[in-house]
């Protein structure tokens, strides 16, 4: 009977004592578990080659005509244009509405 209990200790020990050892994490020697190691580095950055313009190419110009000012746009320089000229308050009002509509 002695022997039987005493075995079955030992088996529930070994069971036990493999199941923690399991358990445990394994630390890389100079490794702390409050260290823990450093990330992966970024990708290093892409690198092209910029392009180098030919000596005997002709230039590329863009003839699209420039965008028009919106009509706010117009009533501030209006206004602006005003002010510097020396009206007032209220010529300006009449000056700016006369002059973006013009425009």
């Amino acid at each position: 009977m002695m022997k039987r209990s005493i075995a079955a200790f030992l088996l529930a020990v070994t069971l036990f004592g493999a199941s923690t050892a399991s358990a445990q994490i394994i630390i890389p020697p100079g490794g702390s578990k409050f260290n823990p190691p450093l990330p992966a580095p970024p990708p290093s950055p892409k690198i092209e080659v910029p392009a180098v313009p030919q000596m005997d190419a002709l230039p590329s110009h863009n003839y699209l005509p420039a965008p028009r000012p919106s009509f706010g746009d117009k009533i501030t320089n209006c206004l602006e244009e005003g002010a510097a000229g020396g009206l007032g308050p209220s010529d300006r009002e009449e000056y700016s509405r006369s002059c973006a509509n013009s425009r």
